[in-house]
């Protein structure tokens, strides 16, 4: 019989529970699944998709804080029946939630590992569908990104206060009291010292500028990047014009008319909502063209030159997830080290703050290439209190770097022998060691930063930091399905959800693996598998030989290859000035593999010649087509 080419989430749920009973026969027997089935499809017909999105998610969440030990779970209070009058368990899942938590809600001494990853796996698994938002959802949003930055407008005025005891010695006297002024003076001053320490030999103006791959708020296309209307005198005083917007004297005398007619007045940024989750979409910011290639240059290099400075290369990461993922898989095993999550993090490091912490010349760099402001979707202009928002190339820096070294230089109040790399941060993932850690969000929140406590592992044995969740030294990280399903060829659904089965299948899910690539190839029809040894999206397994792609011997390569679906972008030629194509060239062929070097002519010469690049190409982000091609 060929599958339908339609896939009803609830039965992903439903197959799931065929492996469930497998994985765990001892306790979810065959009557327990079809009774679970049974509710699971009541209650999606009853709440639709919400059911899946929100209901058990919520049930998830809260299984979470009783593993961390948080509070002990009581499902009654998220809106499940409990399987007894006595027991708080809910009756959903409950064989398989008493091999982890007593009926009072708190988590055996002996809880079942294999069971806290496949109840994770099952509530949270449609958790993250980036489904379309409602407009009370947007509104929240952009609620919440106004009421953040007022907030930020009272922070900065008590830290305008704390300014004046950093210059005043009097006030830097040993105290472990953290309301008091001595303890902020002492802490900003430290962490300036950090930081003045980790930038003593950085050079603001050895910078590559660049263009991000993302819209700008002045909505210029790809190829009309390389043209100037408008560049403040706030950022050419510090980067002049004829030397990072120009590619050389010649360039600036063959565009002089175009030079003298520049405006510098400022444009503002402007925020638009993108999906995230089920619980709504995400606020970024789209920055001004002229400021958006100086933030790509200079983030880049503070990026590169933190993750080699020797205070804070095993503390702060930008490229390389892994120390986080390490330390949260480590201190779940002994409960050594704790992670912090931070909430609204890109929003909450306000523009006073950056200013006590940063030294010169850096300080004075960052302030002059952030935007002031921004305009919100309903075209409102507000100037912004906070450095700069989700979509700025500065933002996740300084982020770090503000969190890192308040955090060394506060904890040090308690524990002379904290050492820098004691703290390990990414973006807004935090790790500390266990012994400090509610000092250590008291410190940050002191700061004008907010802690998401419900997030932050502290106790018992759950940790989650950058992806990955663990107990006691196992990922229990449950597999997460982001794009919607759809039936229409579609090159991110194809390689999403091939990716989304062969997580099933790690895991052992064979049912729901199966489930899934029955409806892919009724859809993209031949499909290749792992065996294949090719370099496009392939299954772990095709479960039919006849849905192996067509393959032919290349006498050329000495190798087989085969017919399949590849997700290719769509590019664009487009011919422009010659100039600005050079200054294309210059931005972006030697961007990635010029980046750490002196600028030198003979450097970038060098490089050049290893990297192929057309001036003339362009990829059209998000607008990739899927074709059959030999691989």
């Amino acid at each position: 019989m060929v599958p339908t080419k339609s896939l009803d989430y609830v039965n992903i749920i439903t197959a799931m529970l065929y492996d469930v009973q497998t994985l765990h026969s001892d306790v979810f027997t065959e009557k327990a699944r079809r009774l679970t089935s049974k509710k699971l499809e009541a209650r999606s017909s009853a709440e639709g998709i919400g059911f899946l999105t929100k209901s058990l998610p919520r049930l998830g969440k809260a299984f979470d804080k009783a593993l961390a030990d948080h509070q002990p779970l009581n499902s009654k209070e998220h809106g499940f029946k409990t399987m007894s009058p006595k027991s708080v368990l809910p009756k959903l899942f409950g064989e398989l939630f008493e091999q982890v938590l007593d009926h009072h809600g708190v988590v055996l001494p002996h809880a079942d590992v294999q069971c806290i990853r496949t109840l994770r796996t099952i509530l949270y698994s449609m958790y993250k569908l980036e489904l379309k938002s409602s407009t009370k959802q947007e509104a929240a949003v952009i609620q919440k990104f106004v009421r953040t930055d007022e907030e930020l407008a009272t922070i900065d005025r008590a830290l305008s206060s704390i300014a004046n005891s950093v210059h005043n010695t009097g006030l830097l006297r040993a105290t472990r009291d953290l309301k008091s002024p001595y303890w902020f003076g002492r802490t900003i001053r430290q962490a300036r010292r950090l930081l003045t320490r980790v930038f003593s030999d950085f050079d603001v103006h050895n910078i590559y500028p660049k263009h991000g791959p993302g819209a700008v708020s002045t909505k210029e296309r790809l190829w009309n990047k390389y043209s100037w209307s408008v560049v403040p005198t706030r950022i050419t005083d510090t980067y002049p014009l004829d030397q990072y917007y120009y590619c050389s004297h010649g360039h600036c005398c063959d565009h002089l008319k175009e030079i003298l007619s520049l405006r510098s007045d400022e444009n503002l940024a402007q925020v638009i909502l993108v999906p995230k989750d089920s619980r709504g979409p995400r606020l970024i910011s789209c920055e001004p063209l002229e400021f958006q290639w100086i933030q790509q240059g200079l983030g880049r290099a503070i990026a590169h030159h933190v993750e080699r400075n020797h205070l804070t290369k095993w503390s702060v990461r930008f490229t390389d997830q892994r120390p986080n993922q390490l330390g949260a898989l480590l201190g779940s095993q002994a409960g050594k080290y704790s992670t912090l999550d931070l909430n609204e993090a890109s929003d909450r490091v306000s523009v006073g703050l950056v200013s006590l912490l940063f030294p010169e010349p850096l300080k004075g760099a960052l302030m002059a290439t952030r935007s002031l402001g921004t305009k919100l979707p309903d075209q409102q202009e507000i100037m912004l209190h906070k450095f700069a928002p989700m979509g700025s190339a500065l933002c996740f820096p300084v982020l770090a770097l503000t969190v890192w070294s308040l955090l060394v230089a506060g904890l040090r109040a308690f524990d002379a022998d904290i050492l820098e790399e004691d703290v390990y941060v990414y973006g807004d993932d935090v790790i500390v060691p266990a012994q400090w850690a509610e000092h250590a969000m008291i410190i940050l929140e002191s700061f004008g930063l907010k802690i998401n406590r419900d997030k932050s592992c502290t106790k018992g044995f759950f940790r989650e930091s950058c992806g990955l969740d663990a107990y006691k030294g196992t990922d229990v990280t449950p597999v997460r399905f982001r794009t919607p399903w759809s039936s229409l060829r579609r090159p991110e659904v194809y390689t999403s959800w091939i990716s989304y089965a062969n997580s099933l299948h790690r895991r052992k899910f064979y049912r729901a693996y199966n489930l899934i690539v029955d409806r892919l190839i009724a859809v993209y029809d031949r499909i290749p598998d792992e065996a294949c040894r090719i370099s496009a999206p392939s299954l772990t397994v095709v479960p039919d030989l006849s849905s192996v792609p067509k393959r032919r011997w290349n006498k050329n390569l000495q190798k087989f290859e085969y017919h399949v679906f590849d997700s290719v972008p769509t590019e664009r030629n487009k011919e422009i000035d010659g100039w600005k194509m050079l200054l294309r060239y210059f931005s972006e062929a030697n961007s990635s593999t010029n980046l750490h070097r002196s600028r030198t002519a003979d450097a970038m010469h060098t490089e050049s010649l290893k990297t192929p690049f057309s001036v003339r190409g362009y990829t059209l982000r998000k607008r990739n087509k899927l074709r059959r091609r030999w691989r």
